[in-house]
C-alpha cells in the first residue's frame, strides 16, 4: 500500500513538474501552467529600455547574462539575473523604431512562479524610463 502511494506521488509530481520556455530563449524546469510573466510597452528607443532593465535589475540583484538574441527581424535583447533568489528573465523587443516592449519573467529556485516580483520589476523599469 506504502509503494502504490509513493508510487502514486512520483507520477503526480512528474506531471506537474516540467520545462518551461523563457522569455531569454532558454527553457527552464518549473511547474508550467502558471502566469510567470508581466508584459509592457514603452515610447522609448529599445537602447533606452534595454539600460533600463538593466539597471533595475543591478539594483535588485546581479546580472547573470546580457546580450541580443538572433534570429529575429527586430532588435531583441535578453537580460537575465537573480533578485532573492529568483531566476529572472527580461526580454525588450523593439516593436517600431520608437515602441518597446518589455516582458519580465521570474522562477523561484522550484520552479514557482513570483508573480509579485515580476509586477514589481515591470513597473521599476517604467519608473526609471519617466525619469
Amino acid at each position: 500500500m506504502k509503494n502504490r502511494f509513493l508510487l502514486g506521488l512520483f507520477g503526480v509530481t512528474m506531471i506537474c513538474a516540467g520545462c518551461v520556455n523563457t522569455v531569454g530563449g532558454g527553457k527552464t524546469g518549473a511547474v508550467p501552467f502558471v502566469k510567470d510573466r508581466v508584459q509592457g510597452r514603452y515610447e522609448r528607443p529599445v537602447a533606452q529600455v534595454h539600460e533600463a532593465a538593466k539597471a533595475v535589475l543591478l539594483d535588485n540583484g546581479v546580472v547573470t547574462r546580457d546580450g541580443t538574441l538572433l534570429g529575429f527581424s527586430n532588435t531583441v535583447y535578453a537580460v537575465e539575473g537573480k533578485v532573492n533568489r529568483c531566476d529572472v528573465w527580461i526580454r525588450i523587443e523593439a516593436i517600431e523604431p520608437r515602441l518597446t516592449e518589455v516582458t519580465v519573467q521570474a522562477r523561484t529556485k522550484f520552479g514557482g512562479r513570483d508573480f509579485e516580483l515580476v509586477h514589481e520589476l515591470e513597473k521599476e523599469i517604467a519608473l526609471k524610463l519617466s525619469r
